[in-house]
């Protein structure tokens, strides 16, 4: 695979990747605050949403369906760029997801007078290799957080929806092998790509910023200068529950999992992910054996895997990705929106 000229790397785009509920948002919120990078606060669901619903961009007409959807977006509003001048461009140069990515963050990039951006989105882990094709010289940052504390946060927030016979006592179980899905399945991908892949621990970026951006600063050859980035502060840095803001242990993000869960329930998920737990270096707090799988906990990681693996490929690969909803883009008169694409 061509990756472009070493000395290209400075400038190559970046993708911050992970399970939702890992620090995507906190890591990008650093990577910007650092400088040197177009600061952009929308987001660009282009391989999750635009691609199902409307088709690939090698086909005129489905170019200028989606084109015409996320130009009525909050993520294009925040862009600040100029409609009918992005609108040129995609229509005339846009054939693949990734160059949609491009010729948008390219764009605002040169707005702003920088030469580099980076942009994050959990659900591209999935999509590292479809990227990676479209965008040679693209870098991928994958930030893992401990799945214990992935399945109670994302549990808590509703943000995955377990099998109906799940959706009570095994919540919890479901959504942890969700967790452990998005991480092995971005793992396999990443790694694939070689030096051009890099994983960041949540709890590292917590606990121990300063040599954990440096690490990162080197693979993206970018000054991630831990002090400018204490003072610039954008976004998550400036709540008051930030690592930046000297939080430490009351209140710390890290570890909610020994607080929050009972022993059983904690069992209970070191039985389903306490393998992939391990392989991250993550210690497990159930003794020798106890966390040993039970016929439940293997067939539940049968279905889930089997589950999920299916819908990402009917929604990527068959007219079900027509039904993905355009919610998440926040159009303007959204509903109006939604009957006239259907009409198409």
């Amino acid at each position: 695979m061509d990756r472009g000229h070493p000395t290209d790397r400075v400038k190559s785009p970046i993708f911050v990747v992970g399970c939702h509920r890992s620090g995507t948002n906190l890591l990008y919120d650093m990577l910007l605050s650092a400088g040197g990078l177009a600061v952009y606060r929308g987001i660009l669901p282009v391989y999750e949403k635009l691609i199902p619903r409307f088709g690939t961009f090698d086909n005129v007409a489905n170019r200028e369906k989606a084109v015409g959807v996320f130009l009525r977006s909050q993520g294009f509003r925040r862009s600040g760029l100029a409609g009918e001048q992005i609108r040129a461009e995609l229509l005339a140069q846009c054939r693949t997801g990734g160059d949609f990515l491009r010729i948008i963050m390219d764009a605002v990039a040169r707005a702003q007078s920088v030469s580099r951006w980076a942009v994050y989105n959990p659900d591209n882990l999935l999509r590292i290799l479809t990227i990676k094709r479209e965008m040679p010289d693209a870098l991928f940052v994958h930030i893992i957080r401990d799945g214990r504390d992935i399945a109670l946060s994302l549990s808590k927030m509703g943000g995955f929806v377990p099998l109906p016979w799940d959706r009570t006592s095994r919540s919890l179980t479901a959504t942890a092998l969700y967790w452990e899905w998005m991480v092995q399945h971005g793992r396999r991908q990443g790694r694939s790509i070689g030096a051009d892949y890099f994983e960041v621990r949540y709890e590292d970026l917590v606990s121990a910023p300063k040599p954990t951006l440096d690490r990162l600063g080197r693979f993206l050859e970018h000054d991630l200068n831990y002090d400018r980035i204490q003072n610039r502060g954008l976004g998550r840095l400036s709540e008051s529950n930030s690592s930046f803001k000297g939080e430490q242990t009351q209140g710390s993000p890290l570890n909610r999992w020994k607080e929050k869960l009972s022993p059983e329930q904690v069992v209970t998920l070191e039985r389903a992910v306490g393998e992939c737990l391990t392989e991250l270096g993550y210690p497990l707090a159930t003794a020798d054996g106890e966390h040993q799988k039970g016929l439940r906990e293997r067939g539940m990681r049968l279905v889930y895997s089997s589950f999920l693996g299916a819908k990402l490929w009917l929604k990527s690969n068959t007219p079900a990705g027509r039904l993905s909803s355009l919610s998440e883009l926040e159009l303007q008169d959204s509903a109006a929106e939604e009957e006239s694409t259907r009409a198409r």
